[in-house]
Formats: C-alpha cells, structure tokens, sequence
C-alpha cells in the first residue's frame, strides 16, 4: 500500500506495526462473514428473477451484449468524477447507506418502465449511485472522498467479484492503492474493473428487458446490487483501516483463512 499525502491515512512505520491482538482479529472476522453475507444476498435477488433473468439475456441484441463491457467503463469513468461532486448540495442530505439503496431503487423502477431503451439510459445513474455510495463508506472509515488514490479503492471494489464469480476476494482491490495516481492509472484500472462490472450489470438489465414488469425487477436488484458493493466496500476501507495499523501482509492472511472458515 502506498504511502498516502494524508498523514491519517499513510500506514504505521513496519518497526511500529501493531500486532494483530484479539480486538482486530475480530474485526477481521466480522469483515469475512460481512462479505459471505454480501454474496448470499445478491445472488438470492437474482435467483428471485431468475427466469427473467434467463428470459432478458436472450432478449438482449448481441450488439448490446457484446457491448456491455464498453458501456460500464463509461459509467465507471463518469461515476469517478461525478461522484464525488454530487456530494455537495442538496446531495449533502443522501448520506446514508439506506438513503443510497432507496435511491437506486427508485432509478432502477424508473429504468425498467421502458424496457431496454430506459434500462440502458439508466446504467450510467445506477452506477453513479453505486460509486457514490461506496464513497459515502470511505468516509466512514476515515478516508477523505474527494482524493483521487480513496476513488481508485472505490474503483476496485467494483472489481471485487460477482454473481458466479470465483474471484470474491476483496484484499485483491488493495492494487487501487498501489497504482500512480495518474490520469493513465485511473483508465488503466478502470479497463480491468470494468469486465466483472459489466458481469453483473447484464444481470441487471436482463431483469429489465420487460416493459413494466422491469420496472419491479429493476428495482429490486438495485436494491440488491447497491447493498452488495455497500458491504464489500465495508470490508475493503474496513480492511484498509486495519492495515494501515496491522500491516497489509498479515491483515490480508488473517482475512483469507477467515474466508476459509466460512465456507
């Protein structure tokens, strides 16, 4: 992990490393079943529709599907500086977790009302609530939301797994710290986040492919999939904070065999 310019966020010296007591292995283990938890939730949601689902991914053009990997990169572009912006103002008073699922889930209705055409127009929104509500998670843990290196580990919780994913792993987002933070840096690991972005944003608009019946579907796995990235960003800046304490190395070994103990 990098050394960040915000002293409160640069990591203990190794000699002044904390050891990992009883306290913080705790944390470490309520992160894991945290992000257990996560999975099982949204892959509930998408079991719910799931004929729609299978039904709507047949529905969808091959132009569309083949290019759902483009279209979320452009979302997740967009979102990285939007997001951060519309905290200001009137977005001041959306600040909550559960402020953030109901608004997804008012987009997500709104966006299947029409079926495809709307479900389109409405990913860029989705996703810019989903960024911000990863945001609003940082802050929580101490991170300041306006830097661009807290909008990169924004970034890769989007890269942190999906529905069918094997790769669930949130520690693997601590790349978002080590990057440079340049311009270059922000593309290049949006390019790698966006293919599993995209993997369950298909989901997402196959559910709405149906006019009116959409609208429902849209909204409920946008409430699913804004709870999903909320809980993996509270084990990714959770995961963060201890190392930052604790050492990445031994904090993100104590988190893999917690994993481990719940399966």
């Amino acid at each position: 992990m990098t050394t960040s310019d915000d002293p409160l966020l640069a990591p203990l010296p190794a000699e002044t490393l904390l050891p990992l007591d009883a306290a913080a292995s705790a944390e470490v283990l309520a992160l894991a079943r945290k992000q257990k938890r996560a999975r099982g939730v949204l892959m509930t949601a998408i079991t719910f529709v799931g004929g729609q689902v299978d039904d709507g991914l047949k529905l969808l053009p091959e132009s569309i599907r083949g290019q759902i990997d483009d279209i979320a990169r452009k979302a997740l572009e967009r979102s990285f500086d939007l997001a951060a912006k519309s905290r200001g103002g009137l977005g001041k008073s959306i600040g909550s977790d559960r402020a953030h699922k109901a608004l997804g889930t008012v987009s997500g209705a709104l966006g299947g009302v029409g079926g495809l055409p709307t479900a389109l127009a409405e990913l860029p929104v989705a996703t810019t609530v989903i960024f911000r509500a990863v945001l609003h998670v940082a802050e929580d843990y101490g991170e300041n939301p306006q830097s661009v290196e807290t909008r990169m580990a924004c970034l890769a919780v989007f890269g942190a797994g999906g529905p069918g994913s094997e790769d669930d792993g949130v520690d693997t987002a601590f790349i978002g710290a080590r990057l440079g933070l340049s311009g270059a840096a922000v593309h290049g690991l949006i390019s790698k986040v966006a293919p599993k972005f995209a993997a369950v944003m298909t989901q997402k608009l196959a559910t709405q492919t149906v006019p009116i019946l959409g609208a429902a579907a849209g909204a409920g796995t946008n409430y699913a999939f804004v709870d999903y990235y909320v809980a993996l960003a509270h084990v990714h800046f959770g995961l963060r904070k201890l190392a930052r304490d604790h050492g990445e190395a031994e904090v993100t070994e104590a988190f893999h065999a917690a994993l481990a103990d719940q399966t």
